[in-house]
């Protein structure tokens, strides 16, 4: 599963670590970006460790590029500019769009710029929630 936004500093880190945390690491997820920032945003680190226990302050953003060659069974873009230049991967992908406006962009850095975060937190991790059948299979029933 690759999770993919442009700046790879919010919303896909989240949708990654969101995955990975309902899954107990059981589905092999990644996130990249197709212009990488510096660093993940310090409020989505906060906000995934509040409500989420989960902590990815020691992940940095990653380049679509360093995936080229690599099989997926999804791709999900999370915003519109990644969706146009999200570059075409092995093994024809279940390519999925969820367009998740950017909480940096909402409101700003610092104290103004968290409830943005939590949204985009709580948004896509509904968005998981539906997606997990689709990832996890079904316990099987014991017949007597």
């Amino acid at each position: 599963m690759l999770f993919a936004c442009t700046g790879n500093s919010a919303r896909s880190p989240i949708a990654e670590a969101l995955l990975r945390h309902r899954t107990n690491g059981q589905v092999e997820v990644t996130s990249a970006g197709s212009h990488p920032r510096a660093r993940i945003d310090p409020d989505a680190v906060q906000v995934l460790r509040e409500q989420h226990g989960i902590d990815i302050s020691g992940q940095r953003p990653r380049h679509l590029n360093i995936l080229n060659g690599r099989r997926f069974d999804y791709v999900i873009s999370l915003c519109d500019k990644v969706r146009e230049v999200c570059p075409d991967f092995t093994g024809h992908p279940r390519l999925v769009h969820w367009s998740i406006p950017d909480p940096a962009a909402a409101a700003g850095p610092g104290p103004n710029g968290h409830p943005a975060f939590a949204r985009t937190a709580a948004e896509i991790d509904t968005r998981i929630r539906h997606l997990l059948p689709l990832l996890t299979p079904a316990p099987q029933e014991v017949q007597p």
